[in-house]
């Protein structure tokens, strides 16, 4: 249910993401019940300490349990049959106009985080894969050399120095942390494509973006939910580690979350070698 994907492309929740221009309104709200809830949020005399970087975990830990419901009862359901119903072929070339779209985004953060020559290679990205690329069905420019940016808002909040904030688990978008929220919120009006597209149209390729990530991850949620004895630990962690990587920082910031390789999860089995002082 999360937009990010985790380590190694196994997720962090991708649910259904709204456009960005209905994430401005609803996540309005949702930033005012996080800051009341976790105001009020109290530890009886015997829980644990806070984990560093996780303040409202007792609260996070709930809109974990509230989220994997949704995600259990309506969002991989609906992930399972857009796999079905749409061949892979179908499902690249959807990723890929997908992506195409959020081009202009990646080029505002890029110039404001001071990187004009990975602001043209998008843009000149954006060129190619809508003409030549048919729309953006297929990804030309990667062929040509011409990798793609990352580039958010939250990550450009970063370089200029502000730190993470609070980790969070927003409802139904899964995980985050405060700095992050409010540039997810600053997206939405960073895409010209938000201004243009009507409301409905909005509304639309967000869920469809959502379900495709979705459907992207379903094995690897799964994954990461069985094998994990504290699922929100696991999480938590994988979305740091993934976060440091978008962000190229190795080693983390004051008061971000620990980051620990598998938290909760089984052992690795032992690799069993042949005795090298065995007779053959």
């Amino acid at each position: 249910m999360s937009r990010y994907r985790a380590h190694g492309e196994a997720p962090a929740l991708a649910g259904l993401a709204y456009a960005a221009t209905m994430r401005a309104l609803r996540l309005l709200p949702v930033l005012a019940m996080l800051l009341a809830l976790g105001a009020c949020a109290s530890r009886g005399p015997d829980s644990p300490p806070p984990t560093a970087g996780d303040p409202l975990e007792p609260f996070n830990r709930d809109v974990l349990e509230f989220n994997t419901a949704i995600d259990d009862a309506a969002i991989r359901p609906v992930a399972m049959g857009y796999r079905k119903v749409v061949p892979a072929y179908g499902r690249r070339r959807i990723r890929a106009f997908l992506d195409n779209l959020d081009e202009p985004r990646i080029f505002v953060n890029q110039l404001l985080q001071f990187r004009p020559l990975g602001a043209a290679e998008t843009m000149l990205r954006f060129f190619f894969n809508s003409t030549v690329g048919v729309a953006g069905l297929y990804d030309v420019a990667t062929d040509w050399g011409l990798g793609r940016h990352q580039g958010d808002l939250g990550q450009t909040l970063w370089v200029w120095g502000i730190e993470d904030g609070p980790y969070l688990m927003v409802p139904v978008a899964g995980p985050s942390n405060a700095r992050d929220l409010v540039g997810w919120v600053g997206d939405g009006f960073l895409n010209p494509f938000n201004w243009i597209l009507p409301i409905e149209a909005s509304v639309a390729r967000g869920s469809v973006d959502g379900i495709d990530l979705r459907e992207q991850n379903i094995e690897g949620l799964d994954e990461l939910r069985s094998g994990s004895l504290d699922f929100y630990a696991r999480l938590r962690s994988v979305w740091q580690q993934r976060r440091d990587a978008q962000l190229g920082r190795s080693g983390a910031s004051p008061g971000a979350v620990d980051v620990l390789d598998d938290p909760g999860a089984a052992p690795d089995p032992v690799t069993i070698l042949d005795d090298p002082g065995a007779a053959p």
